[in-house]
């Protein structure tokens, strides 16, 4: 379902209290620290001039806060389904005392075996299936262009969901902003139309048809 959504731009918060930056904190509820607030604010600078119909964000608090330094005009939809996805029994770990604590699923993980999902976590399937379901709501709502300003595993699968196009492991980074558009044959492609060119994260991957 295609809708008349035909432009999104998508941004990941900030920041947090609880250093997102080294730590896996998906479901856990944590603030934006300082840092985050100016990386939000920075993201702002990065769309200057820009319009959007609508803006959701998710759920959790370092999420709907970085939208409303985005986009301090604008009434902030809070959209349950595109929370980050529950690490389980790994949430505020870093890399390595995930490592420490589990190695041969820590291995797992590493090699992208087939069928991995994070111990006592949320399956992988039925994150992508939510996300999926808030992205139904959002083209439901008959907008154009929205802003959605989310988490990193939920920024990649939203894109992946509308273009089919995927991005470098370790992006977007914290405040990156990606934007991507829909032109009147169907294709997704990112970047902003008419810019420089110059649009850091939004040089990712290369237009091509939207998936079925």
């Amino acid at each position: 379902m295609q809708g008349r959504l035909s432009r999104l731009i998508l941004v990941r918060h900030g920041e947090t209290a609880g250093q997102s930056s080294i730590r896996y904190y998906g479901a856990t509820d944590v603030p934006l620290s300082e840092l985050g607030r100016n990386q939000a604010r920075q993201a702002r600078e990065r769309i200057p001039g820009e319009t959007f119909e609508t803006v959701w964000a998710s759920s959790l608090c370092r999420a709907w806060e970085s939208a409303q330094i985005i986009a301090p005009k604008h009434p902030v939809r809070v959209e349950f389904d595109f929370r980050e996805i529950d690490f389980g029994r790994w949430e505020g770990l870093t890399r390595e005392e995930i490592e420490v604590a589990d190695p041969a699923l820590y291995a797992d993980w590493q090699a992208k075996k087939s069928g991995f999902d994070f111990p006592e976590g949320e399956r992988r399937v039925d994150f992508r299936h939510r996300i999926e379901r808030g992205l139904m709501r959002l083209r439901q709502t008959g907008a154009s262009s929205a802003l959605v300003v989310a988490h990193k595993g939920v920024v990649r699968t939203l894109l992946e969901l509308v273009s089919g196009q995927t991005i470098g492991a370790e992006l977007p980074t914290l405040g990156g902003v990606i934007h991507v558009s829909r032109d009147a044959g169907g294709v997704w492609a990112t970047g902003r139309t008419g810019s420089d060119g110059s649009c850091g994260e939004d040089s990712v991957g290369v237009p091509m048809p939207s998936s079925p």
